[in-house]
C-alpha cells in the first residue's frame, strides 16, 4: 500500500493562514454580526422575562409563567450560542484536534432537556388548574402579553438578518419563531379572559405552549442524537459523492468512507481512494487531489476532508465497505 498523498483542512477549517482566530475574514465578519444580533435579542428577552415572571404571579396566570419558562430557555440558548461562537473560534490543540466545534451540540442538548423539564411542570400545573380554575387578571394579562408579542417580533426581526449571514444561528432563530407563536397564544387567552371571563383559557393556552415546546424540542434533540452518533448529514448524498469521485481520471474505487457532522454547518469526510498504479498525482493545480477537493468542497459542500491515496488495498486494515457500488438507484444519470 502506498500513501500517495493526503489533505486535511477544508475551506473553513481553522488555519493560521486565515484571519483573526483562524477564521476567513468574511466568516469573521458574519460572526461579529451574529454576536451583535444575539446580544441585542438577549437584552430584549431578559428584560421582558423579568416583567413576565412578576406579572405572571401578580395576575395568577400560568400562561405567562409558561411563556416565561420558554423565554428563559431561549435566553439560555442565546447565551450558549454566544459562548459557542467564541469557543469555536479557538484554534485546535493537541488535546482537542477539532477545537470546540462540538460545544454547540452540547448546548443544544442542555437546552432540549431543560425544555422538556419545563414542559412537564407546565402540564402538571395546568392539570391542577383544570380541576379548580383560579381567577386571572385579564387586563394585566392582555397588557403584558401584548408587550411580549412586540418583544418577540423584534427579537425575530433582529435574528432573521443574522441568520441569512450565519446559518449556525438557524436553530436559535427557529426557537424564537416558536416563542412568537406562544406570544400570540398568550394574547388570545388574555382577550378571552378579559372580554368573556373565560379563565379556563389560561391553562388551555399553557398546555398549547407546552406542546409547542415539545414540538420544537423533538427535532432539536433528534438532530443532537444524530450528530453524536456521527450519522451521515441529510444534505449529503454519499452515494452520489462516491460515484462522482470514482469518475475522476485515475481513480479505481473509493472505500472506507466516513461522513459526519462536527457541528451544524460543518461536515467532515474521510476516505481511502484506490488509484491506478503509477498514476501521476503531483500535477500542480490540476493534480488528482485538487480535483477531489473541488468535487467535495464545491459540489457537495464538505468543509473538512481527508483522503488516503492507495495503489493497493491488500494491506489496508480498514473494512472495505463499498455499498455505494450497489446503490445505482441513487447514482445521478
Amino acid at each position: 500500500m502506498t500513501n500517495s498523498g493526503s489533505f486535511g483542512p477544508g475551506r473553513d477549517h481553522l488555519d493560521h493562514s486565515h484571519g483573526p482566530q483562524g477564521l476567513p475574514e468574511s466568516s469573521d465578519e458574519s460572526q461579529r454580526a451574529g454576536k451583535r444580533s444575539l446580544t441585542a435579542a438577549l437584552v430584549l428577552i431578559v428584560g421582558y422575562l423579568v416583567v413576565e415572571i412578576v406579572a405572571g404571579f401578580v395576575a395568577g396566570s400560568l400562561a405567562l409563567l409558561a411563556h416565561a419558562g420558554h423565554m428563559l430557555t431561549d435566553a439560555v440558548f442565546i447565551v450558549l450560542a454566544l459562548v459557542t461562537m467564541r469557543a469555536s473560534g479557538r484554534a485546535a490543540t493537541a488535546e482537542r484536534t477539532y477545537g470546540f466545534h462540538r460545544a454547540g451540540v452540547l448546548a443544544a442538548l442542555i437546552n432540549a432537556l431543560t425544555l422538556w423539564g419545563i414542559s412537564v411542570l407546565v402540564f402538571i400545573e395546568a392539570y391542577r388548574r383544570f380541576s379548580e380554575t383560579p381567577e386571572v387578571q385579564g387586563s394585566l394579562l392582555l397588557i403584558v402579553g401584548s408587550i411580549g408579542l412586540v418583544v418577540n417580533i423584534s427579537a425575530v426581526w433582529i435574528l432573521h438578518g443574522a441568520t441569512q449571514e450565519n446559518e449556525s444561528l438557524e436553530s436559535t432563530f427557529q426557537h424564537m419563531i416558536t416563542d412568537l407563536m406562544g406570544s400570540v397564544a398568550v394574547v388570545v387567552a388574555a382577550v378571552l379572559v378579559w372580554a368573556f371571563g373565560w379563565h379556563v383559557a389560561d391553562p388551555v393556552v399553557s398546555v398549547l405552549i407546552g406542546v409547542l415546546i415539545l414540538m420544537s424540542t423533538w427535532r432539536l434533540l433528534s438532530g443532537v442524537v444524530d450528530v453524536l452518533l456521527e450519522g451521515t448529514p441529510e444534505n449529503v448524498d454519499l452515494y452520489a459523492l462516491c460515484h462522482r469521485l470514482e469518475g475522476l481520471e485515475g481513480v479505481t474505487v473509493i472505500h472506507d468512507v466516513h461522513c459526519w457532522t462536527l457541528s451544524p454547518g460543518y461536515v467532515a469526510l474521510t476516505a481511502h481512494m484506490l488509484v491506478e498504479p503509477g498514476y501521476e498525482t503531483d500535477g500542480g493545480h490540476h493534480s488528482l487531489l485538487d480535483r477531489v477537493r473541488d468535487v467535495a468542497y464545491e459540489e457537495f459542500d464538505i468543509q473538512h476532508m481527508t483522503v488516503q491515496l492507495e495503489t493497493s488495498a491488500r494491506r489496508c486494515p480498514e473494512a472495505h465497505h463499498v455499498d455505494h457500488l450497489l446503490a445505482t438507484a441513487r447514482v445521478p444519470g
